[in-house]
């Protein structure tokens, strides 16, 4: 566990926190006009390891062989940084001791960016250490400038948690809501892994074992290969609980350990394609409960205090930009069928 501290003072800007992965899609926008929720789970925090921030430059001003230095593979339509890399990102709720800069918390029309450089300063004196931001369209999220601040140990790391208690721990937030469709964070973690999808199948048709993986997926992958050809790729879904049946997959959507990163273990000959926890669990263990007729209606109290479960009728918003920018930063680009998945556009609800 560490918590950060002002360079200046050493003043505590944070409650105890362990690192976790970043979220690829941690500066992309979602929709227009939305309130989103915060971009990390209580408790963690993430590291940008690119440049982030002004200045910025176009992709013709980069050189030749620049762009692949930096992770790209095919060109993108965005400006790309040249800040400094290593921004901490952090829930607001574990953020403390500062306090917003006057006349520095631009926004638009639902709260406040860092669109403008810092808008949180250390409370106890006064230095600039980050952003808030929680305007429409943007994750509700705390950026830490790396030259502000330092880590401080404050703990032993919390032990890894086993699989079989990752499966039945229901403690965190649903990923699909009561209208069936899956919540923001989820939207993004299924079009990060439908990116993997794409660059696995390489231009083959996939057929998904799992009726609720082919609800989510398999709309969109044929989108963004519209000409398969080729043997097809079956694609499981494996993880704890759900072992490797007397048929063999090509693929397999397996659980992404949130502490270490790490994929549930496949065999050698069978493509890993990692997918959020929660929302495989959902897939894997959906707790549902069949429909029970009763005459009349039922009364408000009982609708309201034990409703239906949410249904899975796919609602996912797949995002174009998102994907496209994924797709972009893989050396797979290169091949033919990945590219034409590259070129592909597409956004709105599947």
């Amino acid at each position: 566990m560490e918590l950060f501290a002002c360079t200046h003072c050493a003043s505590a800007l944070t409650r105890p926190v362990s690192q976790v992965r970043f979220p690829p899609y941690a500066r992309h926008q979602v929709g227009n006009g939305l309130r989103l929720s915060d971009l990390m789970d209580a408790g963690t925090y993430a590291v940008d390891p690119e440049p982030s921030g002004p200045p910025w430059r176009s992709w013709e001003d980069l050189a030749e062989g620049e762009a692949e230095a930096r992770g790209y593979y095919a060109p993108v339509p965005h400006h790309l940084s040249d800040g400094p890399p290593g921004r901490t990102v952090l829930a607001p709720a574990d953020v403390t001791g500062t306090t917003l800069i006057p006349g520095s918390a631009a926004g638009y029309c639902c709260g406040i960016t860092g669109q403008d450089g810092p808008n949180l300063a250390c409370a106890r004196c006064g230095h600039p250490v980050g952003a808030r931001e929680d305007d429409c369209s943007l994750w509700q999220a705390v950026w830490l400038e790396p030259a502000a601040v330092r880590r401080v140990p404050a703990g032993p790391r919390p032990p890894v948690a086993d699989w079989t208690d990752l499966v039945h721990d229901r403690s965190d937030v649903p990923p699909v809501g009561a209208d069936g469709r899956w919540n923001d964070r989820s939207c993004q973690e299924i079009g990060t892994t439908l990116v993997d999808l794409i660059v696995a199948a390489d231009g083959s048709p996939v057929a998904f074992d799992h009726a609720g993986a082919a609800t989510v997926f398999d709309h969109a992958l044929r989108h963004y290969q519209p000409g398969t050809d080729g043997p097809v790729k079956r694609c499981a879904l494996l993880g704890p609980g759900r072992p490797l049946t007397a048929r063999h997959p090509e693929l397999a959507l397996v659980p992404r350990h949130p502490q270490t990163d790490l994929p549930w273990p496949t065999p050698p000959d069978v493509t890993a394609v990692p997918l959020d926890l929660a929302v495989w669990r959902h897939l894997a263990f959906p707790h549902t409960r069949p429909a029970v007729r009763v005459r009349g209606a039922l009364r408000a109290e009982i609708d309201r205090d034990d409703p239906l479960s949410p249904g899975r009728r796919g609602g996912v918003w797949f995002d174009s930009w998102l994907i496209r920018d994924l797709l972009a930063r893989s050396p797979a680009v290169r091949r033919p069928a990945v590219r034409a998945a590259y070129r592909a556009g597409y956004a709105g609800w599947l």
